[in-house]
């Protein structure tokens, strides 16, 4: 069975969201520098990182949040954040109608993970949103962070590690990549 694992952009203080993320600013306002290096500026050694996410995704687990903000025409289209990957999204109510490619969760994030892990199978279950990581690893399901750390103060928006509470959590790092884009690719197990 495949890991569980958190992959996002963050500024070096802390967010993954600039502030007001809305439909017209998924990222929030400013928000689009954490993305830079997924464009034009790209290096081998970020689109290396890219590739291997996307060659190792087998679900995707999300927040009711996420799914509204992108879904749809000027969003996502008819796909979830990697395509055609199976989505599992945390919600509270269902929406009446969704593509295909995505499967609503209303009973925790234990179940999500499990479903989404069972799809998944050898692949990996990414998750996407600061509120689905913080969860999967405050229940202690969450393998692996990776932060694309970059070079830039935000100042405010959504932190990744804003609400995480109790006791500190430990984390082993396995990897660094300096893809020479300014952006710092980081990698940390969890320990259990």
């Amino acid at each position: 069975m495949g890991n569980v694992a958190s992959a996002m952009s963050m500024s070096l203080d802390g967010f993954v969201t600039g502030p007001n993320v809305s439909r017209e600013y998924p990222l929030g306002e400013g928000g689009e520098i954490l993305h830079d290096w997924l464009g034009p500026t790209a290096t081998p050694a970020d689109r290396a990182v890219l590739q291997e996410m996307v060659d190792g995704a087998g679900a995707i687990l999300m927040g009711r949040r996420s799914y509204d903000i992108c879904v749809g025409e000027g969003g996502w289209g008819d796909g979830g954040p990697a395509g055609d990957v199976p989505c599992f999204v945390l919600t509270h109510k269902p929406p009446a109608e969704a593509p295909k490619v995505f499967t609503f969760v209303t009973d925790g994030i234990e179940s999500a993970v499990k479903q989404a892990k069972a799809v998944a199978g050898d692949g990996t279950v990414g998750v996407h949103g600061a509120t689905a990581a913080q969860q999967a690893l405050a229940a202690g399901l969450l393998d692996e962070i990776h932060v694309h750390l970059v070079p830039v103060l935000l100042g405010d928006g959504v932190r990744l590690f804003d609400l995480l509470g109790g006791a500190p959590v430990n984390l082993n790092r396995n990897r660094v990549i300096e893809a020479g884009s300014g952006v710092t690719h980081l990698r940390f197990e969890v320990v259990r």
